[in-house]
């Protein structure tokens, strides 16, 4: 009785010490990598931070960063840590976003998959305070098709309309059933997609504004109809909407 209490309690030990080791090489071989390393003044003290960006790549999958982070070494001799969402890229810009005559963080995060949607977070350390800085919501728009193969999108924010002409898209239309002789089977609405890109510009008065694009697609991700641009300045705490431009797409 002793000999086999003896053997459970070793066996217990040799799978547990199995496990523990387990544990250790995965912890081993986790690699972080870093995708960009840069020096600058974000506190606004007149000396230089080491900003970088980092990731850490999904084991099972090439291409994707399950851990993605900010990380700071600030010369109060203090680290600050800012952790993004995944995805499959990610980039950093030093920029004064809100004019406050300090750079701030931005960083964006191509989402996985093939609606190519980017994450976008700004944030600022001014005197060694940790701030989320709010960002432009994307455009909200009332978008349909309409008979003899054409489709409308109006601007909530400016209330003007766009028409667009789709013939050329008429037998992949017919052929996937949404019109039969140029009416609609039923009624369609398009699909407004978040920001594919947001990015800093140079606007009036050596200030930064944001370029956001949205795209407007149809029946499918790859049915692009539109792409609409706007171009937004930071105004006494909000963003402020300056343009908008409308493309109409072409099919390939």
């Amino acid at each position: 009785m002793k000999k086999e209490m003896l053997l459970v309690i070793v066996s217990f030990f040799l799978m547990s010490l199995t496990a523990i080791t387990g544990v250790y090489a995965i912890e081993e071989t986790t690699k972080t990598i870093t995708i960009s390393n840069e020096n600058a003044d974000i506190t606004g003290d007149g000396k230089e931070e080491e900003i970088i960006l980092k990731g850490v790549p999904y084991q099972k999958e090439e291409g994707f960063l399950e851990k993605i982070y900010i990380e700071i070494s600030a010369s109060n001799g203090k680290k600050y840590t800012f952790p993004l969402e995944s995805g499959a890229k990610a980039a950093l810009e030093l920029v004064d976003l809100n004019n406050d005559g300090v750079k701030d963080l931005f960083a964006s995060v191509l989402k996985g998959g093939n609606e190519q949607i980017v994450q976008n977070y700004s944030y600022s350390i001014r005197n060694f305070e940790q701030t989320k800085l709010n960002l432009p919501e994307p455009l909200e728009m009332d978008s349909h098709f309409l008979h003899g193969y054409k489709a409308e999108i109006k601007l909530a924010k400016t209330g003007k309309s766009y028409l667009f002409d789709l013939k050329d898209r008429k037998k992949y239309y017919k052929k996937l059933g949404l019109y039969y002789h140029g009416k609609l089977n039923e009624p369609t609405e398009l699909t407004v997609n978040p920001f594919s890109t947001l990015q800093p510009i140079p606007v009036e008065n050596n200030q930064v504004g944001l370029l956001g694009e949205q795209r407007i697609t149809g029946i499918a991700n790859a049915d692009v109809i539109a792409s609409v641009e706007s171009t937004w300045v930071y105004d006494h705490g909000q963003w402020k909407l300056v343009r908008t431009v409308v493309h109409k797409e072409r099919n390939k």
